[in-house]
């Protein structure tokens, strides 16, 4: 069976321009305008490709991304945030953590897997959401059997109805609960602790009326506090957990669904408030009326045509063959990874997945090696060529204020929780941007993330004084700035610690 191409979620990435892309991407992103405008090309492609003839659509290759350039300057974010804005399964791998087959590692093969997993459960996530409003009728109807359990007269009919046997327990005889008598005595009924074999119309139509009280009540929130009985399927099996995730990975099976298959399901009980027992009950219904199979063809349809790998530290691995030490399976890996990139059919306990259109975008810093080193076949897969430039004074004084969320404005919503009003004047934040610029040039390039060690030693202090601060009203300007991190700066050995 073909899996389906158009897939509801995608239908947001078809209505975008390579514009628009970029300029979502710029709310959260300073600059790297070249890496930004190469990515919404691979990413409008991609809904291109779907609107051609069926024998050419086979035919158009994803055009795979390099992008070149030191740590913490964007390229990263430029992948996740593209995979956020049209909710596709979207993974981070490093390359270095992979080894050729033969040696101790992860398989290059798991990268795909995991992909498969975290798209399946999206899918499962969304479908959840999509069957809530039903889930939380048969929830209530749960609950209200806990509070008030049917007659059996009632309970037998009803398996009848439903074509099930009854338990046991179930067909015993079973008491009104304390809070059934409670409301019956105030509205001068009676409800009896034995009920009878046959049930008249009458008392049928009691038990209805109280149960829709109980209903109303539950609705209300008046019962959230009440404890209740509930029983629990419980599907762990504990041996299995000996086995270590990377064992179970090369098995290319998973053991724990096939031996949870062939043990018997678990029924436990539990006693716990009205409002846990909705939690529980919420996740045990929402599974019954999730479709697997359907979640489990529209997730590998998501990976095989929406997919994003983004494959960091490449030049980890590039390089021609050692004979020895930590880098002997780098080309190994390269030749590994060439066929998925190429386009191959990966086995997955979901079933399988083929890698033909899934888009890859690498990403390395390149000081030590060029993107020429590596293989001439892994070359020939990454067809654009993207190189970042570093961050410099004025881009670090726009990622503090700028993006959506930007730094400046989560530390000042941090110590907002304790009351404490921070303004940060335009002079502080130039200091800011000049002292990241300063240690960046004389300590070590680490782009961006520069600005998170200065951010967190300039608001030291503040931090850990908020709480218990009888100013609530700080002012932050240049002076304050060079007071807190000029003595830091000076001292370069310091500074390589701290900053």
């Amino acid at each position: 069976m073909e899996t389906p191409l158009l897939l509801p979620k995608q239908t947001l990435a078809d209505s975008l321009t390579p514009r628009q892309i970029v300029e979502a991407l710029d709310k959260y992103i300073i600059g790297q305008s070249e890496a930004k405008r190469a990515v919404a090309i691979a990413l409008r492609n991609r809904a291109r490709r779907q609107m051609l003839e069926e024998d050419m659509r086979d035919e158009v290759a994803p055009k795979n991304i390099i992008m070149i350039g030191s740590t913490g300057i964007g390229k990263t974010e430029i992948a996740r945030r593209l995979a956020r804005l049209v909710d596709a399964p979207f993974i981070k791998v490093e390359a270095s953590k992979y080894t050729e087959v033969g040696y101790v590692g992860r398989d290059v093969e798991s990268m795909i897997r995991d992909l498969t997993e975290l798209a399946v459960n999206m899918v499962r996530a969304e479908q959840a959401e999509a069957v809530k409003e039903k889930a939380l009728e048969q929830v209530e109807d749960r609950l209200l059997d806990c509070l008030l359990p049917p007659p059996r007269a009632i309970r037998k009919q009803k398996a009848i109805e439903d074509d099930v046997e009854l338990t046991d327990e179930e067909a015993e005889t079973a008491e009104a609960p304390q809070l059934a008598f409670d409301l019956a005595i105030e509205d001068g009924e009676e409800i009896e602790p034995e009920q009878e074999e046959v049930i008249s119309e009458q008392e049928k139509a009691r038990y209805l009326r109280t149960r829709e009280k109980f209903r109303k009540m539950l609705r209300d929130g008046k019962l959230e506090d009440k404890p209740v009985e509930i029983s629990v399927k419980n599907q762990s099996v504990p041996f299995i957990e000996i086995f270590s995730p990377s064992g179970i990975e090369e098995m290319d099976i998973n053991l724990k669904d096939m031996f949870g298959s062939f043990l018997p399901k678990k029924v436990k009980k539990r006693r716990v408030a009205v409002e846990e027992a909705r939690h529980i009950l919420m996740q045990e219904e929402a599974e019954k009326l999730i479709d697997m199979d359907k979640v489990v063809g529209e997730a590998i349809g998501r990976v095989e045509n929406s997919g994003i790998v983004f494959l960091d530290e490449i030049d980890k691995i590039a390089g021609r063959e050692s004979k020895s030490g930590p880098d002997v399976s780098r080309e190994g890996v390269q030749r590994d990874i060439l066929p998925i990139i190429e386009g191959s059919t990966i086995a997955t306990k979901y079933g399988m997945v083929r890698t033909d259109h899934v888009l890859f975008i690498a990403a390395g810093a390149f000081h030590a090696s060029k993107p020429s080193d590596l293989i001439p076949e892994l070359q020939g897969r990454f067809p654009i060529r993207v190189e970042l430039k570093s961050l410099d004074q004025h881009d670090f004084k726009r990622i503090l204020t700028e993006p959506k969320n930007a730094l400046e404005k989560q530390y000042i919503a941090m110590l907002k929780t304790e009351d404490v009003e921070v303004c940060i004047t335009e002079d502080a934040i130039d200091e800011i941007a000049a002292l990241a610029f300063q240690v960046n040039e004389s300590v070590e390039d680490i782009g961006a993330r520069r600005l998170h060690t200065i951010m967190e030693r300039l608001f030291d202090d503040l931090s850990f004084n908020a709480p218990s601060m009888e100013e609530k009203d700080i002012t932050i300007d240049a002076d304050y700035v060079s007071n807190q991190l000029a003595e830091v700066v000076k001292d370069q050995d310091l500074s390589k610690y701290i900053l």
